[in-house]
């Protein structure tokens, strides 16, 4: 079935519609602060492996999940305590995903290793709004896997037409995939740079533990 298509409009009504699909365990592409993404509840058994179906996307390759705020992230990952957490605190809502270790119990399979989760806040109101009512949702870049970023509508609804039953209109999105980065040994890694320099990242964690 094709999917249905709505503007993201300023009054946020667009929220409302998205809830109820992704309540439904039903997939949605709208677009972040980034670019255009494919989003699941994370309450939602199937979501990853529909996602991975849609994105015709390895397995072992690990989904990100968004949040609404750090308290969120609290009930998903440990270690917002530390240096990744001070990262957090200054760089969301943004773009940057950050891997931290599962908490235990969070036994939904992501892909990749499953002992971490890769969690950003997003900068827009009204997609923290979206997390705040279904839940952290499950989500990657809305385009088949090794192919170039959705920036609009029209082109996630080419990738993925037939797998999401709702995709929101919020007209074109030109940024960058986000900074992913975690914590290795001692010190900070870059696993995908992205829109924040790593020299500010580290620079942030430094003056974040004197």
């Amino acid at each position: 079935m094709p999917a249905a298509l709505i503007a993201m409009d300023e009054e946020g009504t667009w929220v409302q519609e998205a809830a109820r699909v992704l309540g439904n365990g039903g997939l949605v592409a709208l677009p972040t602060d980034t670019v255009y993404g494919v989003a699941a509840a994370l309450s939602n058994p199937t979501g990853p492996a529909q996602i991975f179906e849609a994105k015709r996307r390895p397995g072992q390759t690990a989904l990100a999940v968004l949040v609404s705020d750090t308290g969120q992230a609290a009930l998903l990952a440990e270690g917002l305590d530390g240096p990744l957490g001070v990262l957090a605190r200054r760089f969301w809502p943004g773009p940057l995903t950050i891997v931290f270790s599962r908490r235990v119990g969070l036994g939904v399979s992501l892909g990749g290793d499953e002992s971490t989760v890769g969690l950003r806040c997003p900068a827009q109101d009204a997609l923290r709004q979206l997390c705040d009512e279904v839940g952290p949702l499950i989500t990657t870049s809305a385009n088949i896997h090794g192919h170039p970023p959705a920036h609009s509508a029209a082109e996630a609804i080419q990738s993925l037409d037939g797998y999401v039953s709702l995709v929101i209109d919020g007209g074109i999105r030109d940024g960058a995939p986000s900074t992913v980065v975690t914590w290795s040994g001692h010190s900070l890694a870059v696993l995908r740079e992205g829109p924040l320099n790593p020299k500010l990242l580290h620079d942030a964690i430094h003056e974040g533990s004197q």
